[in-house]
This record gives C-alpha cells, structure tokens and sequence, in this order.
C-alpha cells in the first residue's frame, strides 16, 4: 500500500469484482480522524467527494450518500462493521468500503478499500466510474482537515 503524503490510489480488476484501495499518513490523533469519519453531517463540509451524506454513522446505522461521481444517484448502505479509532465498514448488496486507522507514533495510518462485484458485475462494470481520482481526494481531504484540526490544539 502506498503510504506517501499524496495519497495514490491502486485498483485491482478482476472478473467478477474491483478493488479500489488508498492509504496515506496523518498527523494527527486517531480519534480526530474517527471523529470527521463518523459525523455524517459534517463529511460533506471537509469531503470534497462528497455532494450529501444523511443518517447515522453508528453501529448498525444507515446512511444515504451522493458522491460526486454520480450526483443523480442515492446509495443506501448500511453500517456493517463499527469499532472505535480503528475499522468502520459500510455497503450494500454490491459491495462494501472499509476505512481502517492503524495508530503510529506521528499520528496514524488511514487506509481506504472498497471492493465492488458479484456474479453479474461483467455486465455492467464498464459503466461503473474508476473511483481512484475520487479515492485520493478522500484522503487528501482528510489528512489536510485531520492536521487542520490537530494543528490548532497545540
């Protein structure tokens, strides 16, 4: 995985599925960056690749999410996974997205993968966007208001 401070994506292809995968340094606190993943609200404030995001970002919870690469479109997912500064998943039928925090000495690790697929995905996977443009904005978004945040508590 590429941990640079320009967050590069990295897709997998295969028949049946796709995964898109970022990962970048933040200096800041593992619970500032689980706090700007978690408050639904706030996420389309600091997230550049993120039109509008409602609901509840909580064990169990649901939220609906448009992305800016396709605004017409309301994903509906369901909070799948939700562990505290370290693992929250989200998906749906189609897929899931796992944000991962793996705490360092500087700050942490904030890794980003989603995988997308099924036994129909060769039908219509020309017509799914390449998420690694957005993928980095995510990240770059988040290190940049992580550190943001972090810098003005020193």
């Amino acid at each position: 995985m590429n941990q640079q401070t320009n967050p590069k994506a990295v897709t997998e292809k295969r028949m049946f599925s796709r995964e898109t995968t970022v990962s970048v340094n933040i200096e800041a606190d593992p619970s500032i960056v689980w706090a700007l993943l978690t408050h639904a609200s706030d996420i389309p404030r600091w997230n550049s690749t993120v039109v509008s995001l409602t609901g509840e970002i909580r064990e169990g919870g649901a939220i609906e999410l448009k992305s800016t690469l396709d605004e017409k479109r309301v994903f509906k997912l369901k909070v799948k996974e939700f562990v505290p500064e370290k693992r929250l998943v989200w998906g749906d039928g189609m897929g899931n997205r796992v944000y991962s925090l793996d705490k360092k000495s500087n700050g942490v690790l904030f890794s980003m993968s989603e995988k997308i697929g099924g036994p129909l995905f060769p039908l219509f996977a020309k017509m799914i966007p390449s998420f690694d443009r957005s993928f980095e904005q995510f990240a770059a978004d988040l290190k940049k208001e992580a550190e943001t945040i972090q810098g003005s508590k020193k």
